[in-house]
């Protein structure tokens, strides 16, 4: 076992070209010439708050010194480089406002010990950098903007702070596997299913009020959902449904709603003069009766939902409301996200991402029943917050600051 070992550690120097003898902080000649160069462009845009430490090691080449900067840009790399404890002191702020709003970090761990050991085993800066590049087309593209725009004299350092904010949201995304994945992106009001590196599917949503944000995040789709019913949450059922019900007594019909012990469409009915409703308009808690809007053509979940389960209880869905979809501002929603051409969307997935042919989903369809049709390839899907966007052709979009978090999120260092 310990001959396998050593070969295998020689089989590793000799494939990444690194040929000599290591010396004492484990660093081959070409590694130290690779690292280099990587810094001198910072082609991974992670020197941030190193840039002493950088200036001290590209005048002396000193190992131990190299060795830290290593470390630190390969953790800038994988967990960004926002000052992620004030943005989210001004996020509790904000909640206590009565915001309603999150923004999830993925945090990478970097192991020191396990960096010196691929150094000293000889692999290459790229291969022990690797894990920790974003797997996302926005990425490169962001930082590839970024540097031709830098190189322009009349670029404006407003718009490379802009972008740069931008490539360190991209860096604190969830690592994913699959090159396949559906980021809705919710300043530019769009969502798009991203294929081997292209925009296979592109439509407008609509996204949380500014008060009730759509929350980031990412989970993997697992289910769409044909003529869904829709359970109204109690926040909702508390200070819109109870408070428009005790106005109105032909509320509930006019809405399509029923009312029932919990969300199980086929347990007993319960009537609304039985329930002492008015005790829970307004507030905050479980309310311990459950409206439900039915599946029908005008459910206001439309005839589709797609479902990736998260503790936020936020999807994407058909909407009656097609009229917001010709709004360039589209902050409408309770933090769920709507499609505009949601049947597209639905022929896409059924047919890319399930084992159900297309009649057959059509017929599901057409029933006005509800019905679940599992995901059977993986898809996540992305909630993400991108001012600036480089689409397909190379052109950089920007958009507004809707949420607030451009303000809010600091780099930790000086540009």
């Amino acid at each position: 076992m310990k001959i396998k070992a050593v070969l295998s550690v020689v089989f590793a120097v000799v494939l990444s070209g690194c040929v000599g003898t290591p010396d004492s902080e484990g660093w081959h000649t070409s590694q130290k010439e690779a690292f280099l160069e990587i810094l001198e462009n910072d082609a991974y845009m992670s020197i941030c708050n190193d840039r002493a430490l950088y200036e001290k090691v590209r005048s002396s080449e000193d190992s131990r010194l190299m060795s830290r900067l290593l470390i630190d840009y390969t953790n800038n790399l994988a967990n960004g480089c926002i000052d992620i404890a004030s943005f989210e002191k001004a996020q509790e702020a904000r909640k206590s406002e009565k915001f309603k709003t999150h923004y999830t970090f993925y945090k990478q761990h970097v192991d020191a010990n396990a960096i010196r050991m691929q150094l000293k085993a000889g692999q290459s800066i790229e291969k022990i950098l690797q894990p920790y590049v974003p797997p996302y087309r926005e990425f490169t593209r962001l930082v590839n903007a970024y540097h031709t725009l830098k190189k322009q004299k009349n670029t404006s350092p407003v718009l490379l702070h802009k972008i740069r904010l931008n490539i360190e949201r991209v860096k604190l995304m969830k690592p994913i596997k699959s090159k396949n994945y559906a980021l809705v992106n919710i300043p530019e009001y769009a969502v798009r299913i991203i294929e081997n590196g292209k925009t296979a599917v592109k439509m407008k949503v609509v996204v949380g009020k500014r008060h009730m944000q759509t929350p980031i995040f990412s989970e993997d789709l697992q289910y769409v959902v044909l003529n869904p019913q829709w359970n109204v949450p109690d926040s909702i059922a508390r200070n819109e449904v109870i408070p428009s019900m005790l106005k109105d007594p032909e509320y509930l019909k006019k809405h399509h709603l029923v009312i029932r012990r919990d969300y199980n469409l086929d347990s007993p009915a319960l009537q609304w003069d039985q329930l002492d409703a008015e005790a829970y308009a307004g507030g905050k808690g479980e309310v311990p009766f459950k409206f439900i809007e039915v599946p029908s053509k005008k459910n206001g979940l439309g005839r589709v939902k797609f479902l990736f389960p998260n503790r936020h209880s936020v999807y994407m869905h058909d909407t009656q409301s097609k009229y917001l979809f010709k709004r360039s501002v589209r902050c409408y929603s309770h933090g769920c996200v709507r499609l505009e051409r949601p049947k597209e969307m639905l022929s896409y997935i059924i047919e890319h991402y399930t084992a159900t042919p297309l009649p057959e989903a059509q017929e599901m369809y057409d029933s006005l029943k509800t019905h679940f049709i599992k995901i059977v390839k993986p898809l996540p899907v992305h909630t993400a917050y991108l001012t600036v966007y480089v689409e397909d052709d190379g052109k950089v979009h920007t958009f507004k600051d809707v949420y607030g978090y451009d303000r809010l999120q600091k780099l930790n260092f000086r540009e």
